[in-house]
C-alpha cells in the first residue's frame, strides 16, 4: 500500500513540477527509479484517477478509441 501511495504522489508531483503529461511522467518515473513499465502498470491499475488521466491522454493522442462521455 505504501508503494502505491508513493507512486501516485510521485507521478502527480512530476506532472506538476515538470509540466509533463501523465503518460510521460510514468515513463520518466520508471527511468529514474530503474523500474520496468510493466510494474508501473500494476500500480496504475490501482489508482483510478491516474488511470483515467492516462486513458484521456491516450484517447486524445488517438492511441485508444474514444469512449462515450456524458456532457458536463
Amino acid at each position: 500500500m505504501m508503494k502505491q501511495l508513493m507512486f501516485s504522489q510521485d507521478i502527480r508531483t512530476i506532472c506538476q513540477d515538470k509540466s509533463m503529461e501523465y503518460i510521460d511522467a510514468v515513463i520518466y518515473w520508471c527511468e529514474i527509479n530503474n523500474i520496468e513499465v510493466e510494474y508501473a502498470a500494476q500500480l496504475i491499475k490501482k489508482d483510478l484517477v491516474i488511470l483515467s488521466e492516462i486513458q484521456t491522454e491516450a484517447e486524445n493522442l488517438n492511441i485508444l478509441k474514444k469512449t462515450a462521455k456524458l456532457p458536463v
